[in-house]
């Protein structure tokens, strides 16, 4: 992902960690039946070769818990002050890149189901980003509050001037600060 010049990083969003944890007890649980064999098959074995069966099995579903995290890190949603981005990793070697620029989103789209979405622990859907010319289609499942991202976006769109990150809006101010404190010294000398 690269940056354009005078662009800057807004706010970056990342998938709803419950999902996250769904999918990580999902392989906790896929390794019970692991464990279980192993254990069906320790009155043949010696202290040490289970302790090495049980660590192999261990290590296996820890690198994938990991792997997923990894994959769960990587994947992001950026608003920048011009456009909208897709990171979607879809293994640790490839991955795509979706983008809309603000001025060009046509239609926002959110879906959140379940009973509990309205939990702020369950609050994650689909988000649906269209552009004009409908080339553009940005996807983001598992977004955490997609009514929010919505309406962060929406008002970045209806007020692009509004849009400053923590340095400009110093600058802005100070310049500000400066030329009401020139026009108060000018009214001082009349």
């Amino acid at each position: 992902m690269r940056l354009k010049e005078n662009e800057e990083v807004v706010k970056v969003f990342r998938h709803h960690y419950t999902t996250l944890v769904i999918r990580e007890l999902k392989v906790v649980l896929a390794s019970v039946p692991f464990f279980f064999v192993a254990w069906l098959f320790s009155p043949l074995l010696d202290y040490w070769q289970m302790f090495t069966v049980y660590l192999s099995i261990a290590s296996i579903f820890i690198v994938a818990i990991l792997y997923d995290g990894i994959l769960y890190w990587m994947d992001r949603l950026v608003v920048t002050n011009m456009r909208v981005l897709y990171v979607d990793w879809k293994n640790i070697f490839s991955h795509s890149e979706h983008e809309a620029e603000l001025v060009d989103i046509q239609d926002i789209e959110t879906t959140e189901t379940g009973i509990l979405s309205f939990l702020p622990i369950f609050d994650y859907g689909t988000f649906k980003l269209e552009t004009a010319s409908s080339q553009t289609i940005i996807n983001f499942n598992e977004a955490p509050d997609p009514e929010g991202i919505k309406h962060f976006i929406y008002h970045l769109d209806i007020k692009p001037n509004r849009i400053r990150t923590v340095a400009t809006q110093t600058e802005a101010d100070d310049k500000a600060r400066q030329s009401v404190e020139e026009a108060s010294a000018v009214t001082r000398r009349q």
